[in-house]
């Protein structure tokens, strides 16, 4: 029986996360901003939490209506059969967000929808399942518009982006469904060379070398749909044992990263390993002024330090120029891409990007700026341009 879901994903990449859901036979696809609404079965809805590398969140719809007060939302949630989706056993968390919502405090509305599935349960078994808002079982949550509240039962459990292969990481790293999309829009093939030359934990490589051998990215972890009532466990063997027999083996797949500082390098092999990917892929510790290309032509993607690693705006502004001399003198042929928030890094390397796409990595708005590596006719040689 088809169902309605939404999935979350971040915001900038919803195009490629609707062509995911119809490769994997969703229906009835609508974007907005920040996530793509969908139908299917429970068995896509099982496909989309284990095959996206875009999506954060697969939600499945539960209820829809128009409220005015927290009452009316105390009624709505009341009035749904909570106990028929997870056990009392099972703790749970409600996360409202609102948008243009008129209720004066989220925390009291959280409150109200709180209690009335625990009151529910109450009525039909005799108990009360515990509130957990660190590590649920089961995540509820609620969207309000000005005058529209939308139920939804969450079916991934942890965020997506988390494949359950990254243990280590140094400051502020990249989601992995942000790095999946970003490989996604700089048309990067599997085959092709791909160098990360300030490659930090390795996110970018982790998801290459991911795409490279056809690992689905949710493959070694769990998801919250296991600990509902509908769950079918048949339906989930069959899809991820059929995603199992599409892996391909780990070998060398001309995944270049590279790092200044050593102890990103050392995080960066350590996460590769783990996750059982290290022979997909070529580490060094270089500087990335000093980094020399693979091959005579590719792809090369980075998320530059936003004076996080280097240091603040002076050390980047004299940083930048000697970057664009760098791949400038040595990249001609490369089609490169800057994951940034700092909006004069392409001015500053006296380069002209072919494309500004916005991205948010995580609250930070940032461009993902495409540079095509043209011998000689990207540079930006006048100095008041």
């Amino acid at each position: 029986m088809n169902q309605q879901f939404f999935s979350t994903c971040p915001r900038g990449l919803e195009a490629l996360l609707m062509a995911e859901l119809q490769g994997i036979g969703a229906k009835n696809i609508s974007p907005t901003d920040g996530g793509v609404s969908f139908m299917g079965d429970i068995a896509v809805c099982y496909q989309a939490n284990l095959h996206s590398r875009i999506a954060t969140r697969i939600l499945w719809q539960v209820a829809r209506g128009k409220y005015l007060t927290e009452d009316d939302l105390y009624q709505a949630a009341y009035k749904l059969n909570w106990p028929n989706w997870f056990d009392v056993k099972h703790d749970f968390m409600v996360k409202v967000t609102g948008v243009k919502c008129p209720l004066k405090s989220l925390e009291f509305a959280t409150l109200r929808i709180k209690d009335a599935v625990c009151d529910k349960f109450r009525q039909a078994v005799g108990s009360r399942p515990y509130i957990d808002t660190k590590t649920p079982a089961v995540r509820i949550h609620a969207y309000l518009t000005a005058e529209e509240y939308i139920y939804y039962v969450d079916t991934s459990g942890d965020s997506l982006h988390q494949r359950g292969n990254r243990k280590a990481s140094i400051e502020a790293p990249l989601r992995e469904n942000l790095a999946a999309g970003i490989l996604k829009l700089s048309g990067w093939q599997v085959g092709q060379p791909l160098l990360d030359p300030m490659c930090g934990s390795g996110t970018f490589l982790l998801e290459a070398a991911m795409m490279a051998l056809n690992i689905a990215p949710g493959l070694k972890r769990n998801f919250g749909f296991e600990k509902l009532k509908n769950f079918e466990s048949d339906t989930w063997k069959k899809i991820k044992n059929e995603a199992l027999k599409k892996v391909k083996p780990t070998t060398f797949q001309k995944l270049y990263g590279s790092d200044l500082d050593l102890r990103a390098v050392r995080v960066a092999k350590q996460n590769l390993q783990e996750a059982g990917l290290l022979e997909a892929v070529q580490l060094a510790h270089v500087d990335v002024l000093e980094a020399a290309p693979p091959a005579e032509s590719g792809v090369l993607v980075t998320n530059p330090p936003y004076g996080v690693r280097i240091g603040e705006d002076a050390d980047l502004a004299a940083f930048y120029p000697k970057l664009g001399e760098a791949l400038k003198r040595k990249f001609a042929g490369w089609n490169t891409y800057f994951l940034t928030n700092d909006l004069r890094m392409p001015k500053l390397m006296r380069l002209s990007p072919s494309k500004k796409t916005p991205l948010f990595n995580g609250p930070l708005e940032c461009r993902l700026f495409e540079i095509k590596m043209v011998a000689g006719s990207n540079r930006k040689d006048k100095p008041n341009e």
